[in-house]
């Protein structure tokens, strides 16, 4: 499975943003997809995932409100669409996958994910 996430640019502050990653490959084998982050200077952070199996989504609580993860599985791909984007969120955004079904405790784990894209840049001005 290879991820290319696209999508990233630069945004002014209270500004809406739309990530995309497209998945190829044995795309049908992944249950949970996501989205991490890393931030200058900061450990990589999840931000928004999706678990299909569960159909349910989860956000870490700074994003909470504010981001969206969906997925579309005709187009093998998922999306993060951001809204009210403020200079914290600024960061190198990468879209995730696992085949694993995994549970709750796993989900925010980066080590948890077998798959990455190779990520791209959000960039939010104050």
């Amino acid at each position: 499975v290879q991820l290319q996430a696209s999508g990233g640019g630069l945004v002014q502050t209270g500004g809406s943003l739309e990530l995309s990653c497209a998945a190829s490959g044995r795309t049908s084998s992944i249950d949970v997809m996501g989205w991490f982050r890393q931030a200058p200077g900061k450990e990589r952070e999840a931000v928004a995932v999706y678990r299909g199996s569960r159909r349910t989504t989860h956000y870490v609580d700074a994003v909470k409100g504010r981001f969206t993860i969906s997925r579309d599985s005709d187009k093998n791909a998922w999306y993060l669409h951001m809204n009210s984007l403020n200079p914290e969120d600024t960061a190198v955004y990468y879209c995730v996958g696992t085949v694993s079904n995994l549970i709750l405790s796993s989900i925010y784990v980066p080590s948890s994910y077998e798959y990455w894209g190779p990520g791209t840049l959000v960039t939010v001005s104050s």
